[in-house]
């Protein structure tokens, strides 16, 4: 299929129908009902739908740009309206990464891709929680900038705002620094993962669009957002960008060679699972085998069978086999090899279970991954139990998908309280979440030198806010300036959205935070500080403060009575000399 792009075309986002959005509009209730039992065994479980609410509700404070009067985060003003000015293009709007203010176009494009992808599968949850029209929204207020991100066939705008130069601030929305510096890869710098992860969120959305779902024994059903003129856009921009990833005249490499700045804050490691990933979703949203086999081909090339490590922005690899397989299984499907793909997945599954290679886990449970946990320990947990979810009706024994699913289950559990800090790592859904996330908008305070103590109580509840999550000890102190344990960022929130709509699904149950009362957190804060990134140095000292204090304790009074006894021997042997 050869596409054709009028770059001019590009210059504004077109504008389709989307949803109308509810009236009244949803907004999160505060943190204490969050301690409500629903007492119902109805479908949707409101505190699930609730949960799924506010998960969508944080992407609208994190919203860059002119906002609209449907905005609902009352504390949020209109920013970074001139973003772009520099090279004469509109590329005001999207989403602050994180909790600063830069726009980054690779980890965005993860988040919309893992998005799109959690709507076909598990779209029914936002239906039944009457947030599909959230979810619509929130997806076209990313992608309509992403489209103007991308002005012409082989040119991407990869990030807008200067790290270095935010990292040094910190404070609203109305004094964000200038300049904002916007960067591109181009035909003669390219950045081949960038322009191939672009792709693939245009393809899995236009997939999402046009209603096109994993059909076959193992389906689900997509959420209701069919709009067919808005997906052959997307995919007009999926073929444009993928051409741009594999043709470009200055080679594949990765984005930062070309645009060093952007290693700052998002360097990419390889290229070769961005090229698979985009493959694979443009093989599905138009039914081509001949993209299908690419994909097989880059996947073989690069050499990514047998992959022991993380799902992230970064990495795409895991996500890759339970794909293949998605599409393997769908009858009339591009894909083929189905029982390949089911080994590879769990080869991969099995081995995360098994501590094997690089995953291992606290000694209460949640998966880690040696240093990429160590930046931010919730992430790669909840991205693993979304594509073991997703591929557990698969599984070649029961005993596996059974495993599967206890699995999948065990981390959210830990995500939403159950673990030794009685603390549900989501913002605002009990009176034991967060109440210090590292976001500048949110804080309120406007000292970078004094961000845990100005304010001392942060300014605003950044709601649906997953935050970076404990240390590897299970520990977690809630302090501003320790960013690995609350920082919050789009991609955190994209794993526990889909597993939300997917517990919507089939959970009657509350989640595990409901059973949570207030203070139960505040009766086992640790002192001291944590081992992570932030303070490395803390990690020489493995217990908590409380257990250091009683290894203390014991080995004082052992001591103690060493001494004790060296001295009656003393005394004894004397007493023998003197007789």
């Amino acid at each position: 299929m050869k596409i054709s792009i009028i770059s001019s075309l590009f210059a504004i986002s077109p504008v389709f129908a989307q949803l109308a959005l509810p009236q009244p509009p949803y907004l999160p209730p505060n943190a204490t009902a969050g301690t409500v039992p629903t007492n119902s065994t109805n479908r949707p479980n409101t505190q699930w739908s609730n949960l799924i609410g506010n998960l969508l509700y944080f992407y609208e404070a994190q919203r860059s740009g002119k906002l609209p009067p449907t905005n609902r985060v009352p504390w949020r003003n209109s920013s970074a309206v001139d973003d772009g000015r520099d090279v004469k293009l509109d590329l005001s709007g999207g989403y602050y990464d994180a909790g600063d203010y830069i726009k980054c176009t690779y980890p965005l494009t993860f988040t919309i891709t893992s998005l799109c992808w959690g709507a076909i599968d598990n779209g029914l949850g936002y239906d039944m929680s009457n947030q599909t029209a959230y979810l619509d929204d929130m997806l076209r207020w990313g992608l309509d900038w992403l489209m103007r991100a991308h002005p012409e066939n082989s040119t991407l705008y990869v990030q807008v705002g200067d790290a270095n130069i935010d990292n040094n601030y910190w404070g609203g929305d109305n004094d964000i620094p200038q300049p904002r510096p916007s960067f591109q890869i181009n035909d003669t710098s390219p950045g081949t993962d960038a322009a191939a992860s672009a792709s693939a969120a245009f393809s899995a959305c236009a997939a999402m669009y046009a209603n096109r779902g994993f059909n076959g024994k193992y389906a689900q059903q997509t959420a209701s957002l069919r709009n067919s003129t808005y997906a052959s856009t997307l995919l007009t921009h999926a073929h444009a960008l993928y051409t741009f990833a594999v043709k470009a005249s200055g080679g594949m490499k990765t984005y930062q060679s070309s645009v060093p700045q952007v290693g700052d804050a998002y360097a990419s490691s390889s290229y070769g699972d961005d090229l698979v990933l985009a493959a694979l979703f443009l093989s599905w949203a138009e039914n081509s085998s001949d993209f299908y086999r690419e994909a097989n081909s880059y996947y073989q090339q690069f050499k990514l069978s047998g992959y022991e490590g993380v799902l992230n922005w970064d990495s795409k690899t895991p996500a890759l086999p339970v794909l293949f397989a998605q599409i393997a299984q769908s009858p009339n499907g591009p894909g083929s090899n189905l029982s390949q793909w089911q080994n590879e997945a769990e080869d991969y599954f099995d081995g995360l279970i098994d501590s094997k290679g690089g995953a291992s886990y606290t000694k209460h449970g949640l998966l880690y991954f040696g240093d990429d946990s160590r930046d931010n320990s919730l992430n790669p947990a909840l991205n693993a139990a979304m594509i073991m979810n997703r591929y557990a009706s698969m599984a070649t024994t029961d005993d596996k998908r059974v495993k599967y699913q206890t699995f999948v289950r065990s981390q959210i559990d830990y995500v939403l309280g159950k673990n030794p800090m009685s603390v549900p790592y989501i913002v605002g859904v009990n009176p034991n979440s967060p109440q210090n996330p590292h976001s500048a908008p949110a804080s309120g305070g406007d000292d970078v030198g004094n961000i845990n103590g100005d304010p001392i109580v942060t300014a605003h509840v950044l709601y649906g806010a997953v935050i970076g999550g404990p240390d590897k000890f299970d520990n977690f102190y809630d302090i501003r300036s320790d960013w690995p344990e609350t920082e919050v960022a789009l991609d955190y929130n994209a794993p526990m959205l889909t597993l939300t709509a997917m517990s919507i699904l089939n959970q009657t149950t509350d989640p595990f935070y409901v059973s949570l009362q207030d203070g139960a957190y505040a009766a086992v804060k640790p002192q001291g500080l944590p081992c992570d990134s932030a303070f490395p140095s803390a990690c020489t000292h493995p217990l908590p403060k409380k257990a250091q204090i009683a290894m203390a304790v014991v080995i004082t009074v052992v001591g103690l009575a060493i001494i004790g006894a060296g001295f009656y021997y003393f005394l004894l042997t004397r007493s023998q000399k003197a007789q």
